[in-house]
């Protein structure tokens, strides 16, 4: 008994983290389900609760592990629905975290006081103020607390965790290891019938809604697999896993016949060869400033000769190529105009402080407008959102909303290429650079669609720009001697993060 009550004076924070979710866990299965037989699973939450509490980066690892194969299912009849098994282990893993960090109160300033992370912050407190003069509060704080259970574990704690550069590979191994399997059982369901255009939009159901998303994840991959295969000091077996690796996301990319993730690739080509050319990142601005510039000038005469475009969706490549300009008769294409339509009428109502995180898709049936409907629209908002993660936030959030999106991304980028072209260890740089490529992809294919409010995308996104921030803070950088060594690689762990694994 003694020894007991050292243990637990040595063990304080434990052991009371362990007490207070166990009796919530424990209750929450005895008022909700007394009357059905999952109460059996209470042993297994258990060992998972023992898990994220004593084992922080292995959690995390685990979720990133499942989040492809997760299945949204609804939750009782709350009608709620659930990434499961994903959402509710991150849930436990934010809730265990915030507890800790309120006990602990030592997590890395240097961190918190990052650009990124400032932004961040202050996009999460929009979303908080917008939450609370939504239209519909409800779906809004709903939206705020997702949010939260995504970049609290994903960005905040990864940032810390990720300072022993070993977790960024194996954090990148974990949901690349998920998602590979998931694309050749995808693939191999495609057997026999690749000439089916409907079918190849589906094959990636359940463990994605639909080709757009998978599209989208498997791109962000791309860069960095690359990155990982031609890194300095790789061993010939991880080269050999990586190279597999290359070919099953160029595979899935093809084959999801996503055009948007086909040209989000493109752009992270561009983007690569600028870098690599040493161009400023200002003057980079400058040119897709330009671009925008352009199109808007000259809009009128860019509308007409799209519209003069009729090619459709095609197995062709060329075809499917073709038919991204075709606002005439291809019904994604015109769905997508007509949702932007929507949105900007609904900023144009409420410019400042838009309609509420997450509701767009249960409001713009009313925005719509008779000759802007498509063969696929609906007033009933479950097709998804606005298709966009500037012109969404712009809806929902007004104007602050997708500046705070934009330097999100904006200061990413440039801290990204900030630490490939200053990095001591060269190996890390590849590795900044590469992720910092995978983010262009989809923050080009957010001009398309919004995938932020999924787990499938927001634990690679939020793990991705983490990776960013961490080797930022913690890599050794040319002529900054103040500087840690490359990224502070001892293997001691600090802040919120829990006992390093064995």
């Amino acid at each position: 008994m003694t020894n007991f009550k050292e243990w637990i004076q040595k063990n304080k924070q434990l052991f009371v983290t362990l007490v207070v979710m166990t009796l919530f866990l424990v209750a929450t299965f005895f008022t909700t389900y007394r009357d059905t037989p999952y109460l059996i699973l209470v042993p297994l939450v258990g060992l998972i609760l023992f898990l994220f509490v004593t084992r922080l980066e292995t959690a995390l690892m685990l979720i990133a592990l499942l989040t492809p194969f997760s299945i949204l299912l609804p939750v009782g009849e709350s009608g709620i629905r659930l990434s499961l098994p994903a959402e509710p282990l991150m849930m436990l893993l934010s809730a265990i975290l915030v507890f800790r960090l309120l006990i602990d109160k030592n997590y890395d300033r240097r961190l918190l006081r990052h650009p990124v992370s400032i932004a961040l912050l202050l996009q999460l407190g929009w979303i908080l103020v917008t939450a609370c003069t939504s239209q519909i509060p409800l779906v809004s704080f709903k939206f705020l607390a997702s949010r939260l259970w995504f970049v609290i574990p994903f960005y905040f704690a990864a940032a810390q965790i990720f300072a022993n550069p070993k977790r960024i590979t194996q954090f990148f191994t974990c949901y690349a290891v998920g998602l590979a399997v998931v694309i050749l059982i995808s693939t191999f369901k495609t057997l026999g019938d690749f000439h089916n255009l409907q079918t190849l939009h589906r094959v990636m159901r359940p463990f994605y809604n639909d080709h757009t998303a998978y599209g989208c994840v498997i791109a962000l991959f791309i860069p960095a697999t690359i990155a990982l295969l031609f890194s300095r000091g790789g061993r010939g077996y991880r080269r050999l896993f990586y190279m597999a690796l290359a070919a099953i996301f160029l595979m899935g990319v093809f084959f999801s016949y996503s055009r948007a993730a086909w040209v989000s690739v493109a752009a992270a080509v561009g983007a690569y060869v600028l870098i690599r050319l040493g161009m400023k990142v200002r003057w980079m601005f400058l040119l897709v400033a330009i671009a925008g510039v352009l199109f808007f000038s000259y809009q009128g005469d860019v509308m007409y000769k799209m519209g003069k475009n009729r090619q459709d969706s095609s197995l062709n490549l060329a075809g499917q190529v073709k038919s991204i300009s075709n606002i005439s008769t291809d019904a994604s294409n015109l769905e997508r105009l007509n949702r932007w339509a929507c949105a900007l009428r609904m900023w144009q109502e409420h410019p400042v402080t838009g309609t509420g995180p997450g509701t767009y898709q249960f409001l713009y049936g009313s925005y719509q407008r008779s000759y802007q409907l498509s063969t696929i629209s609906t007033n009933s908002g479950n097709l998804g959102n606005a298709h966009s993660e500037y012109i969404g936030p712009l809806s929902e959030e007004g104007v602050p909303g997708t500046l705070l999106v934009l330097a999100v991304f904006l200061l990413t980028f440039v801290a990204g290429v900030r630490v490939f072209r200053t990095a001591t260890d060269r190996t890390l740089a590849n590795i900044a650079l590469g992720v910092t490529l995978s983010l262009v992809t989809y923050y080009v294919h957010g001009v398309f669609n919004n995938f932020l409010d999924t787990d499938k995308l927001s634990v690679p996104f939020w793990g991705f720009t983490a990776i960013i921030v961490a080797l930022d803070v913690y890599c050794k950088k040319k002529d900054d001697p103040s500087s840690l060594p490359p990224c502070a690689a001892d293997d001691s762990e600090k802040g919120i993060s829990a006992q390093p694994d064995e």
